[in-house]
């Protein structure tokens, strides 16, 4: 059985890669087009600016607070650290992320989980003698 190729809106990887970034927002939905189309935030220019870098070969440590960034294709194949509110969140970006934001996968709430019951989990149950 042949493996499955990736592809997005019609396109390959490597067509996707090739294309200039006018080009990619016009296979978005209407909310990132737009987004793009208007221009990057200076945080986010900056942010983008290391991800040249760390394309071309250096060592570069890609932590953000910019979560509103969409998800192009120069992002391919590489980790970012996107703050949570709390932490870091290393999220490794791979093909079928394209068009989304960074903020889809770094959560910022848990889910709650409560104690369990038994001794001191009321003020009573403190002065219970243990066996």
């Amino acid at each position: 059985m042949a493996k499955k190729i990736f592809t997005f809106r019609g396109f390959k990887l490597d067509e996707i890669k090739k294309m200039k970034a006018e080009e990619f927002a016009n296979l978005l939905p209407s909310r990132p087009r737009r987004s793009l189309l208007r221009g990057r935030s200076e945080k986010q220019a900056k942010f983008m600016a290391k991800i040249e870098k760390a394309q071309a070969g250096e060592k570069v440590k890609l932590y953000t607070h910019c979560r509103d960034t969409i998800i192009t294709p120069e992002m391919l194949d590489l980790t970012v650290h996107v703050y949570n509110g709390k932490e870091y969140v290393k999220v490794k970006i791979i093909p079928e992320m394209l068009g989304h934001y960074l903020s889809e996968f770094s959560l910022t709430r848990t889910r709650v989980r409560h104690g369990m019951p038994g001794i001191g989990a009321t003020k009573s149950s403190l002065y219970i003698p243990l066996k």
